[in-house]
């Protein structure tokens, strides 16, 4: 023991010392280590008489302690001088000027969102959210989709589980499911926001922004779909005329279904929308089929309703010029600092949405 008591009274000199914090961590590891000098002696504790290996395993625990709290006092006050080193060199001066300062803005996204909640609160419909995780059946089931349906194929939909029961919903059309399951009809409704899909490149990114409306009452037609979608494009992008078509089309959950095209011309390499010979698809929309209100306890043959999905991505690019979706997501002040806008500008129809 004599030997170890020894090695104690050298170490604890050593700690003394002006170390450096690797030195210190080197110490630590000659003692403690794998193969380290304490850590070799209790390996010796069976190999003496048992007369004397109580007194033994007592005096090395007790120099191990020591010298444990002594090294680590030691990295303690090491990591404090460090730290107050560090303040010192980055202390502020309060007495110099201040520094300009860049003010924030809003992004596209978000006041394309402003734009279109604004414009329908306008003729009564209400904003509705719902949480981005969706189950299966609220995602599919509710909304007729079959079991073979493409929508389903792992290569479309991200699954949280094997049980493909949890997933990232890849239309905020759950969100209709959820209202109507609890509440009663009529609905008027839209349902803004993050919708997920495994699909990336320049017009398409795994995580995109869409809305979802819903009107469900007695005597619903196409021809109030029609009138509200020609009221919205309009208003949106501020324009007198717009010159819109329906083209059949099939969605599960809507019967009648259809794609909703608008009229645009190029004008010096820039999109005008409202009259011209090119047709832009702009959104898909329909009667809500039967099978959806039945399985949300509605009586389908009291109510009807239409239902419409936009990609809100896509309407401010159109809108605002913006040429690669991809540009959304990258956080480029720069990009933000030309296409945002100013945290005051809130959107409103009667003085015009965008200026």
């Amino acid at each position: 023991m004599s030997d170890i008591k020894k090695i104690k009274e050298e170490f604890l000199n050593k700690l003394q010392g002006d170390l450096s914090l690797s030195e210190v961590n080197q110490f630590k590891s000659d003692l403690f280590g794998k193969n380290g000098i304490i850590s070799l002696e209790f390996k010796k504790i069976g190999q003496i008489q048992e007369s004397e290996r109580k007194k033994f395993a007592s005096d090395l625990n007790e120099i191990k302690n020591i010298l444990q709290n002594q090294i680590d006092f030691k990295i303690n006050k090491i990591e404090e001088l460090e730290i107050n080193e560090k303040l010192n060199r980055e202390k502020v001066d309060v007495t110099l000027p201040s520094r300009p300062y860049l003010k924030g803005k809003i992004h596209p996204v978000s006041q394309t969102i402003d734009e279109i909640s604004s414009i329908f609160s306008e003729i009564g419909f209400s904003v509705e959210e719902g949480p981005d995780v969706e189950n299966e059946y609220n995602n599919f089931t509710a909304l007729n989709t079959p079991d073979n349906h493409p929508a389903r194929d792992m290569h479309d939909t991200f699954y949280l589980d094997d049980n493909k029961q949890k997933l990232l919903r890849t239309h905020t059309s759950p969100v209709q499911i959820r209202t109507m399951l609890k509440d009663k009809p009529p609905f008027k409704i839209i349902a803004p926001g993050r919708t997920y899909r495994s699909d990336s490149d320049q017009t398409h990114a795994p995580m995109f922004h869409q809305v979802e409306g819903l009107h469900i009452d007695k005597n619903i037609n196409m021809g109030h779909l029609k009138g509200c979608l020609n009221y919205f494009i309009k208003e949106f992008f501020e324009v007198d005329k717009i010159k819109m078509r329906f083209r059949p089309s099939h969605f599960p959950f809507t019967e009648p279904s259809a794609e909703v095209d608008i009229g645009y011309e190029i004008k010096n390499g820039k999109i005008i929308i409202g009259e011209g010979d090119k047709w832009l698809e702009i959104l898909g929309c329909g009667m809500v089929h039967p099978n959806v209100l039945n399985n949300v306890n509605v009586d389908s043959k009291i109510y009807q309703g239409y239902a419409f999905g936009i990609g809100i991505d896509r309407l401010a690019m159109l809108k605002y010029g913006i040429n690669d979706l991809r540009a959304f997501f990258e956080c480029d002040y720069r990009w933000l600092n030309h296409f945002g806008f100013d945290p005051l500008d809130v959107p409103s129809n009667y003085r015009g949405l965008s200026r």
